[in-house]
């Protein structure tokens, strides 16, 4: 019989000894995000490079809410006023906030008794001002969000949604899962789990900006700048070219509700998968139940339209690098590329509507509906008021087509009487 020779014993410790180095090492190089991947700011090269090459859509784009939604405060990005006299939130009889234009800024500025007891900058402003501004003031390296907001549909200062009635906060924090949705990029230099989280102001990229889609652009710029008659486009993400559940993710990254993150932020990017950095919701919530702001990746997936349609996501009906908000003939004719007489699956109520139904199958298949989440009190009003978004749930719904046909033959007597 063949005898098996042992390995030396100070050979097998060594061995083994190589391998714990070598595993080691693999764990302190490896990120926390799983992908071996770190997204650091030097990895972007701004919106303003990407102009020199694709100046067109550029141009479009600067337009967008994506685009819009965030900026450093100043007399153009925020959008209310401080005029006197419409610079005022009243808390109660004694107790206002006051919106000020200081030498050294635009301030909200607490007086109780007439008078001052705090002063807070505006720094950043988050939302594009199609329902509203919030804002942001920096105190040292971390970012708090500011008690007074500005809501479009009064033109008026509100209280900060979410804000008690008559509570009065300058300290509310503002953590990077926030920044996230609402800006490309930000640097957190404080420790994980920390709170408030701080941030390296000087690396922010502002505004949902073309790399938040096609990834860090700063190689792709390199490489383009040296390769100027290469056609492909190195080192950049198309999202065309992605897959349909790619796509939907990438859009639920901000549009799908409120996500657990299980990975640090601002590490994620377009391809990847949500569950590899987010806690995997496992409900199946009834769309009645999901709220029109911020979950509309929810609402789209239990829609019949997407359940039977094997292409559709939501760049199907959304062109990301245009602002098309409220047109409604095209969104409608959107619709009718699928929904016709030739697929025989049209509209009922066209006989009864008339050739106006190529102008808007919106209203009646995706009303606006009041926000649980987004709403505002006023200034003196004890009810807040809601602010009405889109629902992506597309359905019939009896009671808001009953509404819209009733008003289109109160607007069609109307003109004639006019």
């Amino acid at each position: 019989m063949k005898k098996i020779k042992l390995l030396p014993r100070s050979f097998l410790i060594a061995l083994l000894m190589g391998a714990a180095v070598f595993l080691l090492t693999r764990c302190v190089h490896k990120d926390d995000s799983g992908t071996g991947r770190q997204i650091s700011f030097s990895q972007f090269a701004g919106s303003e490079a990407c102009a020199n090459c694709h100046k067109d859509i550029h141009e479009d784009f600067i337009h967008t809410p994506h685009h819009l939604t965030s900026a450093p405060a100043s007399e153009t990005s925020i959008k209310g006023s401080f005029a006197a006299g419409k610079n005022i939130y009243n808390y109660d009889l004694v107790r206002k906030v006051v919106m000020e234009k200081r030498d050294s800024g635009f301030y909200q500025v607490l007086y109780d008794h007439n008078t001052e007891k705090t002063a807070r900058r505006f720094d950043v402003t988050i939302g594009s001002g199609t329902r509203g501004q919030t804002y942001l003031s920096w105190a040292k390296n971390s970012l708090f969000q500011l008690p007074v907001s500005y809501f479009t549909h009064t033109n008026d200062w509100a209280n900060s949604p979410g804000y008690l009635p008559h509570k009065i906060d300058f300290n509310r924090p503002i953590i990077a899962r926030c920044l996230e949705c609402h800006s490309t990029y930000a640097k957190t230099i404080s420790a994980q789990d920390h709170l408030p989280e701080a941030f390296d102001r000087h690396q922010m990229i502002y505004g949902v900006e073309c790399e938040k889609c096609h990834g860090p652009g700063a190689k792709h710029v390199a490489f383009q700048t040296q390769h100027p008659g290469e056609t492909k486009g190195g080192y950049i993400l198309n999202p065309a070219a992605m897959s349909r559940q790619q796509n939907l993710e990438l859009c639920g990254f901000c549009h799908g509700g409120r996500l657990h993150p299980s990975k640090p932020s601002f590490q994620f990017t377009a391809g990847d998968r949500l569950s590899d950095y987010f806690l995997p919701d496992t409900s199946r919530p009834d769309p009645a139940n999901i709220d029109v702001h911020g979950n509309q990746y929810g609402l789209l997936i239990a829609s019949k339209c997407f359940r039977i349609s094997g292409t559709m996501t939501c760049v199907t009906c959304h062109d990301p690098h245009k602002n098309q908000r409220g047109q409604l003939a095209l969104f409608s004719e959107r619709c009718m590329s699928c929904h016709n007489k030739e697929h025989g699956n049209f509209c009922k109520m066209g006989a009864e509507i008339g050739a106006g139904i190529v102008q808007n199958c919106i209203d009646c298949h995706m009303p606006k509906k009041p926000s649980r989440l987004i709403s505002v009190l006023l200034s003196g009003e004890t009810n807040p008021t809601a602010a009405t978004i889109r629902s992506h749930n597309i359905s019939i719904y009896p009671e808001q087509t009953k509404k819209w046909l009733e008003e289109r033959k109160t607007s069609g007597k109307s003109a004639m009487v006019n």
